[in-house]
């Protein structure tokens, strides 16, 4: 049966199986929380689904529980650090705590993160530089079985490559971009098939290189073995981006770019890029906040287009559905509870070997 639950209960459990695969209790807590969190905000794609997938890492080793980022490099204003495939939500949040502390005391900071667990939601980063006054731009690559392919390819060459800024807004909620370069996530395409649904046309193309609405071909091996791919959005130039989002995030920050054929396994490893700005260091926060808001004053003036809510800013989505979650509680389909009930019964049936 499916199940609509609440966050507290969701992450209570996600906590239970994360700290059976071998995390401390406050490690498993964070987890769960930052996997919740991407579930409330409407992000099903990077929430508690993925659950799964993070215990086979374990278990293959490719994802090391307990694990924090390594400093390589730390000039102030400029730090690099190593992830040693750490969770994500915990590698990620010690980047960026450290980066923000830099920036505060130097005016910008930037932070290359290599070898990270998956990062998930990268908006999580960037509400966490906004709170403190800062804007951050985020340029992240993946490092798992390629399943992009770039403009005028026809099969899988690249990761979903996700790109994020963060601009605080004065008293008012932040402006937070947060986008995979391929057309739609690949994490939405598991939970579309596992809901049994089509998606619309220029999403996918098949194993052969042919467009196709079924979001399996991303999601489960083909009858050849091979899989279909995801394309890329705005043709060319979400192309560009995807690839700058590579050699950003992969090449600069030392983590590695994809460039072999794909294996098998489920660990997820991202590279990410960060960069801190202080609009306060900089000297421009009075003008930026004035200049930010009228912006914004003046695209709500727009009026409302034929058929649409009216215009919404980058951030506002998630918000809403945060609050709607929260009092309703969050749906998950049928096929991703099975696959995280199984996930803990095999953890349960290795500890009792």
């Amino acid at each position: 049966m499916s199940h609509t639950i609440s966050a507290s209960d969701l992450r209570d459990k996600v906590a239970r199986i994360i700290e059976q695969a071998g995390s401390t209790p406050a490690e498993a807590a964070q987890v769960a929380d930052n996997l919740v969190m991407a579930n409330l905000s409407g992000h099903d794609s990077h929430g508690v689904g993925m659950v799964p997938r993070y215990v086979d890492a374990v278990l293959e080793g490719g994802l090391s529980p307990n694990t924090g980022v390594k400093v390589l490099l730390d000039t102030g204003p400029l730090l690099n650090l190593d992830g040693q495939r750490g969770y994500g939500q915990i590698t990620g949040v010690q980047a960026m705590q450290m980066g923000i502390e830099r920036a505060k005391q130097h005016g910008v900071c930037t932070v290359a993160l290599s070898r990270s667990h998956h990062l998930g939601r990268i908006g999580h980063f960037a509400e966490m530089a906004v709170a403190q006054g800062l804007v951050s731009v985020h340029f992240v690559n993946v490092l798992s079985r390629p399943v992009v392919a770039p403009f005028g390819g026809g099969d899988g060459r690249f990761g979903t490559n996700p790109c994020c800024i963060g601009v605080p807004m004065g008293n008012r909620e932040p402006f937070v971009l947060d986008f995979a370069t391929s057309r739609v996530a690949q994490g939405k395409m598991r939970v579309a098939h596992n809901k049994g649904e089509q998606v619309p046309p220029g999403y996918l193309i098949d194993e052969h290189g042919h467009p196709t609405t079924d979001p399996g071909v991303v999601v489960v091996p083909q009858s050849n073995g091979l899989f279909g791919a995801l394309m890329t959005f705005g043709d060319h130039k979400g192309f560009g981006m995807a690839m700058a989002c590579e050699l950003l995030g992969g090449a600069l920050t030392g983590s590695g770019t994809w460039h072999r054929e794909a294996d098998h396994q489920r660990a997820v490893l991202n590279g990410m890029l960060t960069m801190l700005i202080d609009p306060v260091r900089l000297g421009t926060q009075a003008m930026f906040e004035q200049e930010a808001l009228a912006f914004a004053d003046w695209l709500r003036q727009s009026p409302d287009a034929p058929g649409s809510d009216g215009v919404k800013l980058a951030g506002e989505p998630e918000r809403a559905a945060r609050t709607e979650r929260e009092h309703s509680g969050i749906w998950i389909d049928d096929a991703t509870w099975a696959e995280i009930e199984a996930s803990e019964h095999k953890l349960q049936a290795r500890s009792s070997i």
